[in-house]
């Protein structure tokens, strides 16, 4: 029998609901960065967009502890930003210890600080689940975002049989506080041309490979 996809309302307070993951997110930086670490799968997904971005100049929205960052800094003008102060001091150190440049500030995925039309492709993974406006996160990476750009995405979703243990993850996800949208609708309000691609966690992680028009 085919289960239902039940996707989640976005918070009432969107205010405190971002202090909250940003405070657990800040207490458990190093348990992160340890376990992209010593998880390979974790670290398969993220770098699954890497050849989809196309340069010169590429945006990561929201790196985390900037392991996949560093996997690409050295090929493109790569820029940075995450609302957390402690992955960003945390990705500056690996940059420097690494020898690599990037431009890397703190800053909110809902008051991007750059031009319009900017960027020729932006990266996010694992993130847009945690922004409590989806509308107004997507807004702003297509706003610096440059006619025929791309946006590189990982993140969870339902997978597209409706069936399995992809849905028992999926549901996980939904316990653990993260927000499930049908990405498909979105993509299509902000006119992207997009595919989605089922990269693991038995259908529930995905790659979506989203091209303005």
């Amino acid at each position: 029998m085919q289960q239902e996809a039940i996707y989640v309302s976005e918070p009432e307070n969107k205010e405190e609901f971002t202090k909250d993951f940003n405070k657990f997110y800040t207490v458990f930086a190093r348990m992160y960065d340890l376990a992209t670490k010593i998880f390979p799968f974790w670290r398969r997904w993220l770098k699954t967009t890497i050849p989809h971005i196309q340069g010169p100049k590429v945006l990561e929205v929201s790196f985390g502890t900037g392991y996949l960052l560093t996997q690409y800094a050295d090929r493109f003008e790569t820029y940075g930003i995450d609302y957390n102060e402690k992955f960003v001091e945390m990705l500056q150190k690996k940059l420097e210890q690494r020898g690599q440049k990037a431009n890397i500030r703190q800053g909110d995925v809902q008051n991007l600080p750059y031009e319009d039309e900017f960027f020729d492709s932006i990266v996010n993974t694992m993130a847009f689940s945690a922004y409590p406006d989806g509308f107004k996160a997507m807004s702003e990476m297509h706003r610096v975002l440059k006619s025929d750009g791309m946006l590189v995405m990982v993140d969870i979703d339902y997978p597209h049989s409706r069936k399995g243990v992809g849905m028992l993850a999926t549901k996980a996800w939904i316990a653990m506080g993260d927000i499930i949208r049908d990405m498909g609708p979105i993509f299509r309000q902000f006119n992207f041309e997009f595919t989605d691609e089922e990269i693991g966690g038995f259908g529930s992680v995905h790659l979506f490979i989203a091209k303005k028009c």
